[in-house]
């Protein structure tokens, strides 16, 4: 087994997906037998758990940011950052460097040290057009400019789905380098819930950011508003700020969520029901997956749900079966460890 570095740029804990993530794959590593060492922004939102090291860099005075996406003060977190995992790399002579997201990637690239697994979330090309909506052109250009210039530099690949592994190859990476890991849930960790008769409410959980496209389940939700004015929309989430006509609801913990979770709810999250991005659901049998962009789809996908008890509940189910087959925490980490064997079992290959 390994002494493995797993890097995130991003506060911890704090309860959105990559944060998540970042926890599943490294409690799931350490049950496989691997000495985990979580390397992190210098602050989160309440205290890490106890059965994770977590290593924290310098915090930078005043900044206490959760959104993702670029920022004036990125550049001295990120610099915290590399300096943390160096040390870490140093005194607790750490063989592997998994790398989570870009910015992860990057202090990863910074740190000076070999091998690095890059765990990827998504492609630059999707994302950054949502934060520069007015330059989109540019945006696209520079995110394919991302996507080519740094991906193929890490020494091996994790992608979440088949369509971004083709889409890395088309931008240079190595397809021998490139495995598909689908991301790891503790579903155990969340009660099934006890579907009923009365109407659900409507749910998001998550951040805030312009990437997830909250403007279209807006809409979509003012849409079925016309035939059930009285629908519930609540939005669970740790960022500062507020969606029209949600009710927000301040999700600190995980714990948080599951209060809510556990409750017969419809979660509607445009980033996975889109067709573009819905790629671990199964229309039909594990979600209702819509057209991109299409509110009025999305806002049928949501009657349906809301109308039919029946449907929530065979939905529901064959989801969380689905979740426990396919995603258990300690089947990913043997997938994760497979690929760490792959940079051992040869000489490292060059970018």
């Amino acid at each position: 087994m390994w002494r493995v570095a797993v890097v995130g740029a991003c506060p911890y804990p704090a309860p959105q997906g990559s944060q998540v993530l970042l926890e599943s794959t490294a409690r799931g590593l350490q049950q496989c037998g691997h000495e985990v060492h979580l390397v992190v922004y210098g602050y989160g939102i309440g205290d890490p758990p106890p059965d994770i090291r977590v290593h924290r860099a310098l915090t930078i005075p005043g900044v206490r940011r959760t959104r993702a996406g670029p920022s004036l003060v990125k550049p001295l977190l990120d610099a915290a950052l590399v300096a943390a995992l160096r040390k870490v790399v140093r005194e607790q002579r750490i063989d592997i460097v998994h790398a989570h997201n870009y910015e992860g990637l990057i202090a990863a690239l910074a740190s000076g040290f070999r091998p690095i697994a890059y765990h990827a979330h998504n492609a630059m090309t999707d994302e950054l057009p949502y934060y520069f909506p007015r330059r989109l052109r540019a945006a696209r250009a520079f995110g394919g400019w991302l996507d080519t210039a740094f991906p193929r530099r890490a020494d091996a690949i994790i992608t979440p789905h088949k369509r971004l592994r083709d889409y890395l190859v088309l931008r240079r990476c190595r397809p021998e380098r490139i495995h598909v890991v689908p991301p790891s849930v503790e579903t155990r960790a969340f009660d099934e819930p006890r579907y009923g008769s009365d109407p659900p409410a409507i749910v998001y959980a998550g951040n805030l950011d312009a990437y997830q496209n909250l403007g279209l389940l807006t809409e979509a939700v003012r849409r079925l508003r016309r035939k059930h004015a009285d629908v519930r929309w609540i939005v669970a989430t740790a960022a500062e700020g507020s969606v029209k006509g949600a009710e927000t609801v301040r999700t600190c913990t995980v714990a948080g969520l599951r209060g809510i979770l556990s409750q017969d709810v419809i979660v509607a999250c445009p980033t996975v029901a889109c067709k573009g991005s819905a790629h671990p659901i199964e229309d039909e049998r594990t979600g209702l997956i819509v057209p991109n962009n299409n509110a009025e789809a999305f806002a049928q996908a949501l009657e349906r749900l809301y109308e039919s008890a029946i449907l929530r509940k065979r939905l529901g189910k064959a989801a969380r079966a689905a979740m426990i087959a396919k995603h258990s925490p300690e089947d990913i980490a043997a997938k994760i460890s497979a690929v760490y064997a792959t940079l051992f079992a040869s000489p490292l290959p060059t970018a």
